[in-house]
């Protein structure tokens, strides 16, 4: 149970670019602990980069949660480029309707979301997913999820997300669940 309610909040592309000191703080807390420390792909440098490198991506949103003023969590994302390397690595594990509506743009790509210790169990997460999703037109929503990241992945999974493969985002990340997700499933649950 929340001890307040957190205030979300939808931020375009350019408000994003703002707050991206504030974004990378949350980050640093959230990827303080084993197996990221050290993981010269979790760094905050390499966050930042991936970070501002997103904000050009087409239908890019982030969404924020902030409790008395303090931000305690953030989802962004963006419109999944149907060329992707790790999408197209998926091939034909891709259902047909997804691929295709990935052609038209018709998939969120949710590429971030994380929650500051101290106020994850409390309903954060799924609020900031929801909010991010509901905004949005895509039918089908995509994120990538490394399987030992619990709670994340369980959580992923009872969402209602289904796991259509594995994938590397580049020669030094780990491996990832590559999970999809009806839109409408999350638009019917709020």
């Amino acid at each position: 149970m929340l001890l307040a309610e957190p205030l979300l909040e939808r931020h375009t592309s350019a408000a994003t670019a703002g707050l991206v000191d504030h974004l990378v703080a949350v980050y640093a807390k959230v990827y303080d602990s084993p197996p990221y420390q050290g993981d010269p792909f979790f760094s905050v440098g390499s966050f930042r980069a991936r970070l501002v490198a997103a904000l050009e991506t087409p239908g890019f949103e982030c969404v924020t949660a902030s409790v008395g003023g303090t931000l305690v969590g953030l989802v962004h994302g963006a419109t999944l480029p149907a060329d992707r390397p790790w999408w197209e690595s998926l091939g034909d594990r891709r259902p047909e309707d997804v691929h295709a509506a990935a052609q038209a743009g018709g998939v969120g790509w949710l590429r971030e979301l994380m929650v500051l210790p101290e106020h994850a169990g409390r309903g954060v997460g799924r609020r900031l997913h929801d909010e991010w999703i509901n905004g949005r037109a895509q039918r089908w929503t995509t994120l990538t999820c490394i399987p030992s990241n619990e709670p994340a992945h369980g959580a992923y999974l009872r969402w209602g997300y289904e796991i259509i493969g594995q994938i590397k985002h580049a020669p030094e990340s780990p491996v990832y669940n590559a999970m999809i997700l009806s839109s409408s499933t999350v638009r019917q649950a709020g």
